[in-house]
């Protein structure tokens, strides 16, 4: 297995202790949903047309070469049906994203990965639906062997993508597009230093970007970058703290919470506070979890935060569903967020 191609491969490294939030969150309900193939990992979820959608990777096993993408789906997010199979000839499938679009599409972006020797070793693809069961033929985006690792939208609905570079000297790079199709690069190198990869981008009302970003040599850290239109430059803090697989999502109350991997001497998928004017991530929820596992999917709906990710805490690496209870924020005001100065 190729470093920074196939998925990251995380160790419990030491780090400071997690600050627990009291009177945080309850865990409703935690179930596994999906075990069927010999290594079933890297989730995303996602609500489309009334519907659940579930995507993640199978495979032969954590380092197997033969990925495709399984995505499943359900009425009450309690029953769920196969519902499609996508894989590309000679490729190796990696860990699937979903973005439901403005234009009532569906888009699910993986990056294929191809064998030693291949003109090309890795590049992003997309696939497409309008109803949630037909999906188009693959579509090719983004810069050969950089991988536009998430799809995020802004408020005015233009899709937004950091991808990194799997091949060669380490950078993110920032993609923009209009319709979620055709993309092109706003700025070539946002950084360079330490590895930095995966990524999850937040939007404002008024448009300011925040990034939540891994970085995997150096200090280890977690980064949070922020920007303003048109995004070519950003202001980046130090976190402290190591994680891997971000996502996040910002709650009724303006809350952001995320969903990380942790690094501290017990591998788990934990759901953590992110301040954004103080950039600090605070543990406030820890899933069944353990092992192998990571790569949550978040959607708030019906008062709940669920949540999918996948874990070996069970034995088998398989694919998971939690329902998560957060009471409302006790301050009377929204929580501000940080926002570089006025120079972009």
């Amino acid at each position: 297995m190729k470093a920074g191609m196939r998925y990251l491969l995380w160790l419990a490294l030491a780090a400071p202790a997690w600050p627990q939030t009291p009177a945080a969150a309850s865990l409703v309900d935690v179930r596994r949903i999906w075990d069927k193939a010999p290594y079933n990992a890297f989730t995303d979820l996602a609500r489309f047309r009334d519907r659940w959608y579930l995507a993640f990777r199978e495979a032969g096993g954590p380092a197997a070469s033969d990925g495709a993408i399984r995505i499943l789906s359900s009425a009450d997010g309690e029953r769920w049906a196969d519902a499609a199979s996508l894989s590309l000839e000679g490729a190796d499938l990696l860990a699937p994203k979903l973005s439901p679009t403005p234009r009532q599409t569906l888009i699910l972006s993986t990056a294929a990965a191809y064998p030693e020797g291949s003109p090309v070793r890795l590049q992003t693809v997309l696939f497409f639906t309008s109803e949630g069961r037909d999906w188009s033929k693959a579509i090719l985006a983004g810069d050969p062997n950089i991988w536009m690792w998430r799809i995020q939208w802004s408020h005015r609905h233009q899709a937004f993508s950091i991808g990194y570079s799997t091949w060669g000297p380490p950078l993110i790079r920032l993609y923009h597009s209009p319709e979620g199709i055709k993309w092109k690069p706003l700025a070539e190198e946002l950084l360079t230093d330490n590895f930095p990869n995966e990524s999850v981008i937040l939007f404002d009302a008024d448009d300011t970007a925040h990034c939540l970003l891994r970085r995997d040599k150096g200090p280890m850290t977690a980064l949070l970058g922020a920007s303003r239109p048109p995004y070519r430059a950003w202001e980046w803090r130090d976190l402290r703290v190591r994680i891997g697989s971000p996502q996040a999502i910002r709650l009724p109350d303006g809350r952001v919470a995320a969903a990380v991997q942790l690094f501290d001497g017990n591998p788990r998928t934990s759901l953590a506070w992110l301040d954004l004017q103080e950039a600090r991530l605070t543990e406030f929820l820890q899933l069944p979890s353990g092992g192998d596992t990571g790569y949550a999917g978040l959607v708030w709906h019906d008062d709940l935060l669920w949540v999918s990710y996948h874990s070996s805490h069970e034995g088998k690496t398989a694919v998971y569903l939690a329902k998560v209870k957060v009471p409302p924020s006790s301050t009377l005001s929204k929580p501000k967020s940080w926002m570089p100065p006025k120079k972009y």
